[in-house]
């Protein structure tokens, strides 16, 4: 495959044409915030794939690059890549200038070279002489407004030899900042900087934009004017609140959302928690907000999400920007001018718009609902919201709620028969809370099991009735019992309870290997088994005490109280 490969770049960079004097560009498959994990990426690259290199990013990312071609040879890499699934679907082109310092391989110096196929570079020239005397310099300087000092500042800053105030003023740091970038271009560093040094300066911090093709924006319809990146994205639809960008092309995980809707502060709270439902804001990063406004920011290893809302005579506006993961060079500054030109104009979009388009539960406004890895149910153990679950619900989960809305974490787990105990985050006070049976239950006498059959799709639990067959396991376990019901995956984790509203179990999920069961067997874990799980915790469970039957809308009504939606989420 190696070989292979080599071949196909060979062809590709013959196929590119009569070669001229082109940028340097690499093809990014991937980015990572720890550098073990992006050394380990590249050498799994490297095992089928030439041309594999890493470099550092700033704000503590890693890349992985193939490359340096020229721009032609690194579009035909990208989409032949793609298209053989070699390289992740939203790797993109990026340019040397994003890149800093080389870790793969070991004691490469990539940047220096040139693009495959193209002939080394001649030697640079000696650099040009100082256009300005120091004296000069400082004349020119002189002249600069308030607004071009803080720029030169930022720009300075940007470039990584600057750290202190934007605030125009010239002072030791300053100084100290353009001799440090006059000596790493290879001009006398005499702390102040010429014209053309200036120019220069600029330039390279106006460079990271190229390609993003920014141009002035007017919504009539949403009533917002702003920069956008029109390289990378495309106007797609109105579809209430948003007027959405898509991504073009070039940055598959681009993407930019106009907010505009009418409303008050009551909106502004509802828009605030239905954004962070969506796949396009990352549960990880920092949240904000007051009476007028909202900021979201997530971020995970495939993108960098932000969002800014604001409330202001009855109108909620704002954007949403989306941007790859790693580049942060790009997406900072694209920010900064998105911000910069933002501006309100009458009008907002109606509710109207987008109603004929395609409505769908995992949808809002057309954008994908971010979900779980698994939803499954659990039930309340004590006034303080424990909660018992089973433990093929909560395996491999980076984050788990209770209802969506309240995070918990596992306290205690019970591998046979598989029993997991969590903790809310924030003390909850459950509506219900489970009693247990302190006797066995009689055999075949009727049971039921209150779940979240749909995954949470329902918003509230479902009660399903059946019979307690045998007090084991098929294999003569002790802390299981058999049942006959028509259960649904959704259901595993949830309380089984006998006509008194005692708690006898908690219904198991069905084994995924082993001997196929039939239709409507299932497994409970025993009262007794989830008694001594609770003890061994620490918690003391509460007995049913004797009571005589419910009628079904009261077991209903303990069985909805007491069983709670628990959600795994990577």
């Amino acid at each position: 495959m190696r070989r292979i490969f080599g071949v196909l770049l060979l062809v590709l960079s013959l196929a590119a044409g009569p070669l001229r004097a082109q940028e340097t560009v690499w093809v990014q498959v991937e980015a990572h915030p720890s550098l073990s994990t992006a050394e380990e990426r590249a050498r799994l690259y490297a095992q089928r794939l030439q041309d594999v290199a890493g470099f550092t990013m700033g704000g503590g990312w890693y890349a992985i690059a193939l490359g340096p071609y020229d721009r032609a040879t690194a579009e035909d890499v990208l989409s032949s890549f793609r298209a053989a699934a070699e390289i992740p679907r939203d790797s993109f082109i990026a340019r040397s200038r994003d890149y800093r310092q080389q870790f793969w391989p070991v004691g490469a110096d990539d940047l220096a070279s040139p693009p495959a196929g193209l002939p080394a570079p001649e030697a640079a020239p000696d650099p040009e002489p100082v256009d300005e005397t120091p004296q000069q310099a400082r004349a020119s300087e002189a002249q600069l407004t308030r607004a071009q000092r803080e720029e030169l500042q930022i720009a300075l800053q940007w470039a990584g030899f600057y750290d202190g105030a934007i605030d125009a003023s010239f002072g030791p740091g300053t100084r100290g900042a353009m001799s440090g970038w006059q000596r790493e271009m290879g001009y006398e560093p005499t702390g102040v900087l010429t014209t053309r040094q200036r120019a220069d300066l600029i330039a390279q911090y106006d460079a990271v934009l190229d390609g993003l093709d920014l141009q002035t924006v007017t919504d009539d319809r949403a009533g917002i004017r702003m920069t956008l990146p029109l390289g990378v994205v495309g106007f797609d639809r109105h579809e209430f609140p948003f007027a959405q960008y898509e991504p073009t092309g070039a940055l598959p995980q681009a993407r930019v959302l106009l907010i505009s809707q009418p409303g008050d502060r009551a909106t502004l709270a509802g828009l605030y928690e239905i954004m962070q439902t969506l796949e396009i804001v990352p549960p990880e990063g920092p949240r904000n907000r007051d009476e007028a406004s909202f900021t979201l920011e997530g971020r995970d290893a495939r993108i960098v999400s932000v969002t800014e809302a604001r409330l202001e005579d009855g109108a909620i506006k704002g954007f949403t920007l989306v941007w790859p993961t790693g580049d942060e060079d790009r997406r900072t500054r694209l920010l900064d001018e998105m911000r910069a030109s933002f501006a309100r104009l009458p009008g907002t979009l109606s509710p109207a718009d987008g109603a004929d388009a395609v409505q769908d539960i995992d949808l809002v406004a057309g954008l994908a609902v971010r979900q779980p890895l698994r939803a499954r149910s659990g039930f309340y153990v004590d006034g303080r919201g424990h909660v018992l679950t089973a433990t093929e619900t909560v395996e491999g989960c980076a984050r788990i709620t209770l209802d969506d809305s309240h995070e918990a974490e596992v306290v205690a787990r019970d591998a046979e028969p598989g029993i997991a105990l969590l903790r809310p985050r924030e003390t909850l006070a459950p509506m219900r809370v489970a009693g247990f049976a302190e006797t066995p239950s009689r055999l075949k006498s009727e049971i039921a099991v209150a779940g979240y059959s749909f995954g949470g799709r329902l918003p509230a639990p479902t009660m399903t009735f059946g019979r307690l067959e045998e007090l084991r396991g098929l294999a003569g376990e002790a802390d299981l019992s058999r049942l006959s019901l028509d259960a649904r995956e959704g259901d595993a984790g949830g309380p089984v309870f006998d006509a008194t509203g005692a708690v006898v179990g908690m219904l198991l999920p069905r084994p995924e290997s082993g001997p196929r069961l039939p239709d409507g067997v299932h497994f409970a874990a025993s009262a007794g088994a989830l008694r001594a799980a609770l003890v061994s915790a620490g918690l003391s469970p509460r007995g049913a005490g004797p009571a005589s039957a419910l009628a079904p809308e009261e077991l209903t009504d303990l069985g909805t109280g007491m069983t709670v939606l628990v959600s795994c989420w990577d």
